[in-house]
């Protein structure tokens, strides 16, 4: 990575820059983890913007991002590289045909030509020109194999290729690593990186996204939708909304030409903030049937 950030404060303000609020820890973070080129380890509930740090980050840099979307039975092979055996058979094909002895056909197809770089590879050999930010994605959702293997790439950014040899990056990408908290990650993986837990937001902070990601939005309308998710994410729901949900709601809602709550929008639109049934019928069986708690939700103030 260049030098590209001189300050705690240079960093907050270009992150702002970008439309991301973020605070002054997640902005030093950023700062140390630059300078000190060590991987981000992010934290926290869906929604609350893991992912969008690296996106930013990426535009920032004005460099490629690249994305390892973690899942179960996730392997090395997948996360690594492949041969692309179609194209060496054809090689292998025209090398006969000229009469090319086995030594050299073997050569000739493990040659990188004939690799498929998948996300750790792509990265690897991408920091030669500019270095990537490189995203792996919910970390959480993957096997404990993958996560020790992941150990030692993090730790040396080279990996072995037995037809080839080892590639080593020549310099080293920014690595962003995020979980749900669906399981916990193994502590030695958290060793090599900057950890940062990114909470759901205050009320200040959520208008302000709101107000910076959502061209023409009135200010009064995105306090009141504020007002709203901040009261309803204190119902013990199964999955809490979070602030990608607070921007597609007040989207819809623009989309839908209202610029205020009422009672008939809100039960219409529910399910651009709750995603589950369980949740839906909560809300509307324990709150928006309750004439008290309803007039609470629809004038909630910060």
């Amino acid at each position: 990575m260049g030098n590209h950030f001189d300050s705690i404060d240079q960093v907050a303000r270009e992150l702002a820059e970008a439309h991301y609020i973020a605070d002054r820890a997640l902005a030093t973070v950023l700062f140390l983890a630059h300078r000190l080129e060590k991987p981000i380890f992010l934290e926290g509930e869906p929604g609350v913007g893991k992912t969008e740090v690296a996106l930013v980050m990426a535009r920032l840099f004005q460099t490629s991002l690249i994305r390892l979307q973690c899942y179960e039975g996730l392997d090395a092979t997948t996360a690594l590289y492949e041969w692309n055996y179609p194209k060496q058979l054809l090689h292998i094909r025209i090398e006969e045909q000229q009469k090319k002895g086995k030594d050299e056909i073997e050569r000739a197809i493990y040659s990188p030509e004939f690799l498929i770089k998948r996300p750790l590879l792509e990265a690897i050999m991408s920091a030669e020109e500019k270095s990537p930010v490189l995203l792996i994605d919910e970390i959480d959702r993957s096997d404990e194999e993958f996560e020790a293997f992941l150990l030692e790439v993090l730790s040396d950014f080279q990996i072995t290729i037995p037809e080839i040899g080892t590639l080593r990056a020549g310099k080293r990408p920014m690595v962003v690593v995020t979980s749900n908290r669906t399981r916990d990650v193994h502590d030695a993986l958290k060793r090599r990186c900057l950890y940062h837990w990114i909470d759901y937001p205050s009320f200040e902070k959520e208008y302000r996204i709101i107000m910076t990601r959502i061209p023409g939005v009135e200010e009064d309308f995105a306090r009141q939708v504020t007002a709203f998710m901040q009261k309803i994410r204190g119902v013990d729901f199964l999955k809490k909304p979070g602030v990608s949900e607070t921007l597609d709601w007040a989207q819809a809602l623009m989309t839908m030409h209202h610029s205020f709550l009422e009672e008939e929008v809100v039960d219409a639109t529910i399910g651009c903030i709750l995603k589950y049934q369980e949740d839906i019928k909560k809300f509307k069986e324990e709150i928006w049937n309750d004439d008290e708690q309803r007039s609470q939700y629809l004038s909630a103030t910060a």
